[in-house]
C-alpha cells in the first residue's frame, strides 16, 4: 500500500508531468508548495519507471552472463562506489587514529586493572599454593 502512494507513481497524480527536467531546474506545473523538491530536482515518470523495472532481474537473466563478466560487474560496482566515498583529510585522519588509539589504550588499562584485581581476588580466596 505504501509503495503505491509514493511520490509521483501514482496513476491519478498529475502535479509531475513530462516536461519536468532532471537537472534541478522544473516547471512550475512540475513541483508544488508542500511537496520538497530532493537536491536531485524532479525526475519524470518514465524515468523513474524504467528505475524500478531495471532493478528486477529473473533467474535466466543472471544465469546468461558467465562467471568472468559478474566479477568484472562486481569490481565495476565496487569502483563505483569508492568514486562515492568522502575521504577524510589528512588532518581529520589523525585525529580519528588519535580518538581510537586513546580509547583502546583506556579500554586496556581498564581490561588489565580488572583482570590484576580479580587473579589477586581468586588467590585470595582460594589462597596461594607456592
Amino acid at each position: 500500500m505504501a509503495e503505491s502512494k509514493r511520490r509521483g507513481e501514482d496513476a491519478g497524480d498529475e502535479r509531475l508531468n513530462d516536461d519536468a527536467t532532471v537537472d534541478g531546474v522544473a516547471d512550475d506545473d512540475a513541483t508544488d508548495a508542500d511537496e520538497p523538491v530532493s537536491r536531485g530536482g524532479t525526475a519524470t515518470r518514465e524515468r523513474a519507471r524504467a528505475d524500478s523495472t531495471e532493478g528486477r532481474k529473473t533467474r535466466r537473466d543472471t544465469e546468461r552472463i558467465g562467471l568472468f563478466a559478474r566479477i568484472a560487474r562486481f569490481f565495476r560496482e565496487v569502483v563505483a562506489e569508492l568514486r562515492k566515498v568522502i575521504w577524510p583529510t589528512r588532518k581529520e585522519l589523525l585525529t580519528y587514529t588519535a580518538v581510537v588509539v586513546t580509547f583502546v589504550a583506556v579500554m586496556l588499562a581498564i581490561v588489565a586493572g580488572l583482570d590484576y584485581g580479580f587473579a589477586k581476588a581468586v588467590l585470595w580466596v582460594f589462597g596461594n599454593p607456592s
